[in-house]
């Protein structure tokens, strides 16, 4: 027992990571963070800069199990980030990213200046709550919308005069009507992208200044205008709010969301007949029916058999049951366990990629893929089924970790709401990875055998 506790003592603890985030003094009931950054373990920049050639190939192997034990030093989050969700290609030079960095910004510039020109609040460091037009296409003249509105041209035109570009001031903004559906669309989506903005981690200092704020709001609207399919959906911000906060240039941060809604537009999308999501819930069923058929026979018979209890956990991936420093380790753990060295070029070039993936049995083997992401490689053929996303087998886990509570105390699906709330700020982002990475593999041999 002695040797024991001597190891114990002298076990890193590692250093908090919440000195990165700070949280407003008032907010007292904010979680603390469970990620420590720990030597030998933690992705440090020394170790990332090592993994680069002299010419910027980077050997991302040598970082996945790292970023899997341990996480990435906040110092660096941002730029490994890019990697993991596919904004660049490790195979790339820093040549070669320097060129596809400065076209996304143009690219970026472009898309904003298109909304501007639309509603000339965009770009001006300000952000409106009140809706700006009905469904009809017909202008709502709110005070504060104007006033904005007003303000922002304004601004533009002593730009432009003190570039030398002079134009008459006007006395007002005028709103009129509007015909185009799109455009009526992606204006009925500003004020609660507005709302939205106004509340999302508002506990955190960063969004104290109005122009983090702003900056949000700006992603958030143009992202919206880009993505004509999926517009805007309450949970984005949730999603884009990391982005802004690890990134400093606001273009980077726009592309580094967009690849992050990549893997998860799917579930924004709604149509008449289904929720995008739907399909999801589905596949988490179907797990806890293979993994814990008895949990699952009870929440049905509760009512919760469609599983909607779970929204919130997959359209914003754990973002309110992990304090903010958690939910980045639990993220870049995800992506570092799924992560596929092709994915850059199946964003850029899907047709040659798929050429590619006829090689998927060699790179199975190959470090440069994420340990999940490997054993759905070994799996392919084996299963009826496309493989699923690694945030269905972690909500999966905190029903397994929950399943004796649910079994005994749940009487009614507010029960299993309740039960469920009370793990919000109470889970370890590490071990919920390692449960769905057990669950992954239970499942894969089970359904294995189901489909002999």
């Amino acid at each position: 027992m002695a040797s024991l506790d001597i190891t114990k003592m002298w076990r890193d603890p590692g250093a908090p990571a919440d000195s990165f985030y700070l949280v407003r003094p008032e907010c007292k009931d904010v979680p603390k963070s469970k990620f420590r950054i720990k030597n030998g373990k933690t992705l440090s920049e020394r170790k990332w800069r090592a993994a680069f050639s002299p010419e910027g190939y980077l050997d991302i192997g040598k970082t996945l199990g790292r970023i899997h034990r341990g996480g990435i030093h906040p110092s660096i989050r941002g730029e490994v980030w890019e990697f993991l969700l596919g904004c660049y290609d490790p195979k790339s030079s820093h040549a070669e990213r320097e060129d596809i960095r400065k076209q996304r910004r143009t690219q970026y510039a472009i898309l904003k200046e298109e909304c501007r020109t639309m509603f000339p609040v965009i770009g001006s460091g300000r952000y409106i709550t009140a809706p700006v037009i009905t469904e009809d296409g017909d202008p709502i003249l709110d005070p504060l919308v104007l006033q904005e509105a007003k303000a922002a041209k304004e601004a533009k035109e002593a730009t432009s005069c003190s570039q030398g570009n002079v134009t008459g001031a006007s006395d007002d903004y005028e709103m009129v009507k509007e015909d185009d559906k799109r455009v009526i669309e992606w204006k009925l989506s500003l004020h609660q992208i507005g709302l939205d903005v106004a509340r999302t981690d508002r506990s955190l200092v960063f969004y104290e200044k109005q122009e983090n704020l702003s900056k949000l709001w700006d992603i958030l609207s143009v992202y919206a205008w880009f993505d004509k399919d999926v517009n805007y959906c309450q949970g984005m911000s949730d999603l884009c709010s990391p982005m802004i906060i690890l990134l400093d240039d606001e273009a980077d941060a726009f592309w580094c969301f967009e690849r992050l809604m990549r893997r998860l537009r799917g579930n924004f999308r709604y149509t008449e007949s289904s929720v995008g999501v739907e399909s999801q819930l589905n596949n988490l069923a179907s797990v806890t029916q293979v993994i814990d058929p008895k949990l699952h026979q009870h929440l049905d018979k509760l009512g919760g058999g469609d599983y909607l209890f779970a929204v919130r956990m997959l359209m914003v991936l754990f973002r309110r049951e992990f304090s903010f420093c958690d939910s980045l380790y639990l993220w870049e753990m995800m992506w570092a366990l799924e992560y596929d060295p092709d994915l850059f070029l199946t964003y850029e070039d899907p047709e040659l990629a798929a050429d590619k993936s006829e090689e998927s049995k060699s790179k199975a083997k190959s470090r440069q893929v994420g340990k999940f992401e490997r054993e759905n490689m070994k799996n392919a053929g084996k299963a009826a089924e496309a493989p699923l996303p690694i945030s269905v087998f972690l909500v999966a886990s905190v029903l397994k970790d929950k399943s004796d509570k649910l079994l005994t105390e749940a009487r009614g699906l507010d029960d299993v709401v309740k039960i469920l709330n009370d793990v919000n700020g109470n889970l370890d982002a590490k071990k919920a990875c390692t449960g769905a990475m057990k669950l992954h593999r239970k499942y894969l041999k089970k359904a294995a055998n189901t489909h002999r």
